[in-house]
């Protein structure tokens, strides 16, 4: 069959013939793709990851218990996790505000905060952690002003608290920025002329909207967070049971050859990490699902 040409002048192909559906795609079918992508995950995460069971493992329950619920273990957990939590709370509200000024707001100089932004990623952490430190110590430009006031940052949870902030405010900022960008004014412009505040046109116009993108940054920075290392390392002041991150014990038991009560540590951090994480997953997943079934 011949491809015909439209009153328009656009050449349209033949019609496929009656009960044969053809597929068509730039890449390979389904069963190559499918088998690259496991293949390239199991060697990427997988394989590395399942080394932590297999290291563990080599330790009776006793000896695995005693050491992933050692004092100093479990005060490293309580600063990973809940300064990584709190940075992500924080970056949460101070990366919408930063995404929407970037998206709603036209100003000089523009263009380099929008650059500055994605400063995080480029910058060695190890570069950002040493620039805190030297930013927030006692003789720094701003630490002998908040020291006075009793407030010390450096070689404290604190400054843990802001190196975690500073790495984890360009995931957010990132995540939001594209669904600002897409939203649609003339919905907010509706509900202010028909009298709703600023207050409700935020929580029931735009934050709807923009929700999922939110839960997607939060939990892409509170991940970023809890690995952290080194910007954490120079400003934490590394001290036992008050300033000392997971990752960094981790490393500690390296040095000292203790290899399985490293992965154990790294173990506990991975198990909790994916349940943290797959709330969070949920979470996105419910209000999705709540979403769609107030459009119906």
């Amino acid at each position: 069959m011949k491809a015909s040409i439209s009153t328009l002048g656009i050449l349209h192909p033949p019609l496929a013939r009656p009960g044969r559906a053809r597929r068509f795609g730039v890449l390979p079918g389904f069963g190559l793709s499918m088998g690259f992508t496991v293949f390239y995950l199991s060697l990427i995460v997988l394989i590395p990851l399942s080394t932590l069971f297999f290291k563990s493992a080599t330790l009776d329950w006793e000896t695995f218990w005693t050491a992933v619920t050692a004092p100093r273990v479990l005060a490293s957990y309580r600063l990973t996790f809940g300064a990584a939590l709190l940075a992500a709370l924080v970056n949460l509200v101070a990366g919408l505000a930063v995404a929407w000024t970037l998206v709603r707001y036209e100003f000089p100089g523009k263009k380099i905060v929008d650059a500055l932004v994605d400063l995080p990623f480029a910058l060695p952490t190890a570069v950002a952690g040493i620039a805190l430190t030297a930013l927030y110590a006692s003789n720094g430009w701003m630490g002998r002003w908040l020291e006075p006031l009793g407030i010390k940052v450096a070689y404290t949870p604190l400054g843990v608290v802001v190196a975690l902030i500073f790495i984890g405010l360009p995931f957010v900022v990132r995540t939001v920025q594209p669904v600002l960008e897409d939203a649609e004014r003339e919905l907010e412009e509706a509900a202010a002329s028909l009298g709703a505040s600023r207050l409700q046109t935020f929580l029931k116009v735009l934050l709807p909207t923009i929700l999922p993108a939110l839960l997607t940054g939060f939990a892409l920075a509170f991940a970023r967070a809890v690995g952290e290392y080194g910007s954490v390392v120079f400003i934490a002041g590394n001290m036992p049971m008050v300033s000392e991150i997971t990752p960094l014990l981790i490393i500690t038991k390296l040095e000292q050859y203790d290899y399985a009560g490293a992965a154990s540590i790294a173990l506990v951090m991975l198990l909790l990490s994916f349940v943290l994480l797959l709330f969070i997953n949920l979470l996105q997943w419910w209000q999705a699902r709540r979403g769609l079934g107030k459009n119906l």
